[in-house]
């Protein structure tokens, strides 16, 4: 399971990085510098674009270090374009993808330190993986679209499935 989940997650950033071909051509068709995207939010509360990919990206790649017993990489969070995200989204799927699936043996009982836990408490990988990772990578990378969506950018549900594996009937 936990192969199968990171693979998805790792899909839908690649998925996410195709936005961003939309949003370029999207700024470029409305004479607009594609920065002003970057920083946009759909709610004052809440993060703008930037943040919201970098928090999707550290989903990923923190589920598949920690689930695979590993330590995950740093990225520091300095991206500010839209270069910058790509970059971001191709070292986190590059990391995501060299852990192989043997690597997760034992992943549901792991036990999962989290730095907002109170002391001496920690999850257990199953509920890790199915309590955080995927709805915040999925929050994230929604609210992500929804932000290109807000601004105009063309984007609908299937640049957000992504591609699907069709087989004849």
């Amino acid at each position: 399971m936990f192969y199968q989940v990171i693979a998805q997650c790792t899909q839908t950033l690649k998925n996410l990085e195709t936005w961003l071909d939309k949003a370029e051509q999207h700024a470029a068709l409305k004479k607009y510098d594609v920065a002003v995207l970057m920083t946009s939010r759909l709610s004052p509360d809440q993060y703008h674009f930037i943040q919201q990919v970098q928090s999707a990206c550290d989903y990923v790649k923190f589920a598949a270090a920690r689930l695979s017993g590993q330590a995950p990489p740093k990225h520091e969070d300095t991206e500010q374009t839209i270069d910058d995200l790509r970059e971001r989204i191709r070292k986190t799927i590059e990391f995501a993808q060299s852990v192989k699936e043997t690597q997760y043996t034992g992943a549901s009982d792991r036990k999962v330190g989290v730095t907002w836990a109170p002391p001496g408490e920690v999850i257990r990988g199953g509920d890790y993986l199915l309590q955080l990772t995927i709805p915040n990578m999925y929050f994230h990378v929604t609210t992500a679209f929804a932000i290109l969506r807000h601004n105009g950018v063309d984007v609908g549900k299937m640049d957000f499935l992504g591609p699907l594996n069709l087989v004849d009937a």
